[in-house]
């Protein structure tokens, strides 16, 4: 008899623990209750992504902005100098890479653009360096966050060849 009491209270208290169990990670049984989870899910999983595609869209018009200071500060201190100094090259190379991050982001991979249009001396370069890089910063800021855009795409690729061009003209000077 008391073998029978203790194994009824035992699935008694089984059945407990059981039911706290499935209440605390959410299984049940219902099917309404699981129509009614998924669109919930759904909607934040659909607001995640909005909310990580709206955060990339500002991180681009970010460095759209710094691209652009970056090529000014290169073309102001080679007008006073007449030369790039070590600071200069670094700011070139952040130069690049901000560039080829826009240009991936606006959907774009590989360097293609007129090398013979570009200017051949060293203070031609620096300046047009300049120009492209507002330039480029105007047309991110004008292009819309779900848009692939060529125009960006084409002046990534120009001011990436005026960067290179700058370094050899550099170098041989």
């Amino acid at each position: 008899m008391v073998l029978l009491c203790s194994i009824v209270v035992g699935c008694g208290l089984l059945l407990v623990a059981v039911t706290l169990a499935s209440a605390q990670t959410g299984i049940t049984t219902d099917p309404k209750s699981e129509d009614k989870q998924e669109p919930l899910a759904e909607e934040m999983r659909i607001k995640r992504l909005i909310s990580f595609a709206q955060k990339e869209h500002k991180e681009n018009l970010d460095r759209a902005q710094q691209l652009s200071r970056l090529g000014a500060e290169i073309d102001t201190t080679f007008k006073q100098k007449n030369q790039l100094e070590r600071a200069d090259f670094k700011k070139l190379d952040k130069l690049e890479k901000l560039t080829k991050s826009i240009r991936g982001a606006a959907g774009g991979s590989d360097d293609s653009c007129d090398v013979e249009k570009f200017p051949s001396d060293l203070p031609s370069v620096i300046s047009k360096m300049a120009e492209m890089a507002v330039a480029l910063k105007d047309e991110v800021e004008k292009t819309p966050r779900r848009v692939v855009s060529t125009v960006v795409i084409d002046q990534a690729n120009v001011l990436l060849e005026l960067i290179r061009r700058a370094r050899d003209l550099s170098a041989r000077t």
